[in-house]
């Protein structure tokens, strides 16, 4: 058999002689010590439950050879913890009755109490929706002006770049005639450069031929 399956089963035979022993005693008293003694026992009640389902699955995880036993045991404490319920419930019910007739007496002033209590907190979240949907408003506001401040900020730099961008474009438009007069004024002083050359190569050429035109009468004569 399962160690833990018997240290299991060990603690619920224990608390179930317990919650016997307390369900007992209870039948006995009256007011709040019975309410307090059934509490007790119903507290134990969960406890045996817990224990029930902790030998079931530790039943289940084993061995069919020794799961079948096992099984069949816990089907036994199930049953005894079902008539332990059976019997808190009876004891349960007596003294319910009792609790009924005692709240019968108080009804009147708590439903009164309770209404008036349901209307305050009905006008408190009233209020306090109504403070929230304000403070929802003043911030959509925050928001929207955050936003148009935001908005006029971007149009005033767009009109700031389209200023540069027209200035930058003037400025390359006049770069562009200035180098177009300049290659004017180049292309005028090389044909100039190349005249010149002419009538200087021409010159010399008629002073080459004219000092060989004198050398020559001379020797001659």
């Amino acid at each position: 058999m399962s160690q833990v399956f018997e240290g299991y089963e060990r603690q619920y035979c224990e608390l179930s002689a317990n919650l016997s022993k307390k369900c007992t005693s209870a039948t006995i008293l009256d007011g709040e010590q019975k309410k307090q003694k059934i509490s007790e026992v119903k507290a134990g009640l969960d406890d045996a439950d817990a224990l029930i389902r902790k030998m079931d699955l530790e039943a289940r995880s084993l061995p069919p050879s020794v799961k079948a036993s096992l099984l069949a045991k816990l089907r036994e404490y199930k049953t005894d913890l079902n008539n332990l319920k059976t019997e808190v419930k009876r004891i349960s019910s007596a003294n319910s009755n009792q609790a009924a007739r005692d709240e019968l007496l108080e009804s009147g002033m708590a439903d009164a109490m309770m209404v008036s209590a349901d209307q305050r907190g009905r006008l408190l979240m009233s209020t306090e929706r109504l403070n929230k949907s304000s403070d929802r408003i003043r911030e959509s506001r925050k928001v929207m002006l955050e936003t148009e401040d935001l908005g006029v900020s971007i149009l005033q730099d767009l009109h700031q770049q389209r200023q540069s961008l027209l200035h930058a474009h003037n400025t390359l438009h006049g770069v562009d005639d200035n180098i177009s007069r300049s290659k004017k004024i180049l292309t005028n002083m090389s044909r100039r450069m190349s005249r010149n050359k002419w009538i200087i190569g021409s010159i010399i050429a008629v002073l080459v031929l004219a000092i060989i035109l004198f050398l020559y009468f001379k020797l001659t004569h």
